[in-house]
């Protein structure tokens, strides 16, 4: 399945139905009066967040949706019927932008949430509705009014409690694979991971949460470097970040300072979230104090715990999880502004 985490779209309203102009045509009234019908509202278009979507590959093709009309009014005072609303599916997370304006205009995040982002137009006045002492057999009747059309921009982000990050070739997908039923592919090659990749990790208690790999960061990543900077984004709702760091790489301590670095660089508040270190591969080396040593430089630099790990044997990662059900206990979900 492709990974399609933002789109452009126009949406359109419906076209609110024309009022009639029409008179009675009774046996025994030869003076009928007016009975010209309004017409019917146009449908809206509404975006509805739903759970079983996990990217916006559906928008790749279809680029606009425009409600039903409204129908015209009809003879006898009969108000033409309205247009039915257009019911677009999201995947939940996804921010809904005004795409000329750049304005946020909504966020749909939990299941089943809905928004109205195109109008429907109303429908016109029908001649009934201009008789007056005046004027005893109107001829005029308004037409519907057309709905309302935006060009809107569509961003995913993905919702997971907790985040990993690292440099290409750290050992996230080894490690979301060991700890979860997600089978990411998984290469010695960097940028392996050309999408984020979810799998969920169950609770001692048997709740699931959800943990996201997110494709290798690199230095300039927030400028366009590289894949991370259109990835970082699904980092902002994460609660917690894994930072998986390479123990056989050349310089441990400067691969934590690049991810750092981008990760204060992209702001949005992603260096207050709380971070787990975990130095992974500590299975190529044969001697512990070696592993210890590097072990010790990182919190050093960083003032945190540094968990030892190889996700390949499954080494030192229950003492992992537990650190992570603990900062997850105590910590709040990530509420974002939309201002």
């Amino acid at each position: 399945m492709q990974f399609i985490d933002q789109a452009e779209i126009e949406v359109q309203g419906g076209d609110g139905g024309d009022g009639l102009v029409a008179f009675r045509r009774e046996k025994y009234v030869p003076a009928g009066g007016p009975a010209g019908g309004n017409g019917g509202h146009g449908g809206s278009v509404i975006l509805v967040a739903v759970e079983h979507l996990q990217t916006l590959l559906d928008f790749r093709y279809a680029h606009k949706f425009k409600a039903q009309d409204g129908q015209r009014g009809g003879p006898k005072n009969m108000t033409g019927a309205s247009g039915d609303d257009l019911r677009v599916e999201v995947p939940c997370g996804t921010v809904v932008y005004d795409a000329e304006t750049d304005e946020v205009l909504a966020d749909l995040t939990a299941p089943n949430q809905e928004f109205c982002v195109a109008k429907g137009g109303k429908g016109g006045l029908g001649n009934k509705h201009f008789l007056s002492n005046h004027n005893r057999a109107p001829e005029r009747a308004l037409p519907g009014l057309p709905g309302e059309v935006r060009l809107i921009r569509l961003e995913l982000k993905l919702l997971a409690e907790v985040g990993i990050i690292g440099l290409p070739n750290a050992g996230k997908s080894t490690l979301i694979s060991a700890l979860s039923a997600a089978r990411p592919k998984i290469a010695d090659y960097p940028f392996t991971t050309l999408v984020p990749n979810l799998g969920v990790v169950r609770k001692p208690s048997g709740d699931g949460t959800v943990f996201a790999d997110i494709p290798g960061l690199i230095e300039g990543a927030h400028l366009g470097t590289g894949l991370g900077h259109d990835f970082l984004r699904h980092i902002e709702r994460t609660r917690v970040l894994l930072h998986v760091i390479d123990a056989t790489q050349a310089d441990p301590i400067a691969a934590y300072h690049t991810i750092q670095d981008e990760l204060a660089a992209y702001g949005r508040g992603l260096t207050a979230r709380p971070q787990i270190l975990a130095l992974n591969k500590i299975d190529a080396f044969a001697s512990e104090e070696e592993v210890a040593a590097i072990a010790a430089q990182l919190e050093q630099c960083s003032q945190i715990p540094v968990f030892l790990i190889s996700a390949v044997a499954g080494t030192g990662l229950d003492p992992l999880l537990q650190q992570i059900w603990q900062v997850l206990e105590v910590t709040e979900p990530v509420v974002e502004s939309l201002a």
